[in-house]
């Protein structure tokens, strides 16, 4: 008598082979959810280390700022204001320079340059600029040259002599005072204002 061992059926390998592929499915998708949430978790800490590092930078720009104040170099103008009088007694100059104000140019054209003229720069205590200028010249081209284009804005008295204002349309919020007689112009200009422009008027001498 002889026994025979059946393999197994065509459904019982199909159920196998379906068993294998869930499994490998399943395999897979676990390894690639595990890339995913090690990929999401280096985003994460990327992010929260950049903004570490921005609120440090951030703190230590806040406590370390420091304002830039620009530094005014101040020059000695009263030897060359002394030497220009030789030349020109019409020449004027501070006595006494407002406090706190500072000269920082100055220049003197001489006879053989002519028209003469007389320029001082000045920097208030504001950090505002004021210009003295001064020459032979009584004509409008004098005013055009140092100015450019204006409009007359009344009038200002100081130490009772009367001085024209002008508004300089080129120029943004600067004006001038202009006074002219006995053959001379004299302009006093900047963006300072006009109380500072009848303030350092006042001192010239």
């Amino acid at each position: 008598m002889s026994s025979t061992s059946e393999g197994p059926t065509a459904e019982q390998r199909r159920a196998a082979a379906e068993k294998a592929r869930v499994r490998a499915e399943a395999e897979a998708y676990r390894a690639q959810n595990k890339i995913d949430r090690a990929k999401a978790r280096t985003m994460t800490n990327m992010f929260w280390a950049l903004l570490a590092c921005f609120i440090v930078v951030g703190f230590l720009a806040a406590v370390t700022w420091r304002p830039k104040s620009e530094k005014v170099r101040a020059i000695e103008y009263t030897a060359q204001l002394e030497d220009a009088r030789k030349v020109a007694s019409w020449v004027r100059g501070p006595e006494p320079m407002p406090a706190g104000w500072t000269a920082t140019n100055v220049e003197f054209r001489a006879p053989q340059q002519s028209p003469i003229t007389w320029h001082l720069g000045i920097v208030t205590d504001q950090k505002k600029y004021v210009g003295l200028e001064q020459s032979n010249v009584t004509s409008k081209g004098f005013q055009t040259d140092e100015l450019g284009k204006t409009s007359d804005d009344g009038t200002s008295t100081v130490a009772g002599v009367v001085w024209q204002r002008k508004t300089l349309l080129d120029r943004k919020n600067e004006h001038a005072l202009v006074l002219i007689g006995s053959g001379v112009t004299t302009i006093v200009t900047g963006n300072a204002g006009y109380q500072a422009l009848e303030t350092f008027a006042a001192t010239l001498r």
